[in-house]
């Protein structure tokens, strides 16, 4: 809260059924947010939580092919 203004920063907190937090996203009030882009990490997460062992790569969309985490993938993605 910038109080002096009258304003906010804005939040995003994303927090899976075990009470992790998985995504935070904070903006400065004069940056727009972009909600498609929320619901594709919410998806994501979604996805990771009920597969363990599988990541999603940035840009990953529901239905794209995931990844197992490892080192060869380092400096790769």
């Amino acid at each position: 809260m910038i109080e002096a203004e009258g304003l906010a920063d804005r939040g995003t907190f994303v927090i899976d059924p075990d009470g992790k937090i998985q995504i935070v996203e904070i903006n400065a009030g004069g940056i727009g947010r972009d909600a498609q882009e929320l619901l594709r990490k919410v998806k994501a997460a979604v996805y990771v939580y009920n597969h363990p062992g599988e990541v999603c790569p940035a840009k990953w969309k529901e239905g794209d092919a995931t990844l197992a985490p490892s080192i060869d993938l380092v400096g790769k993605i």
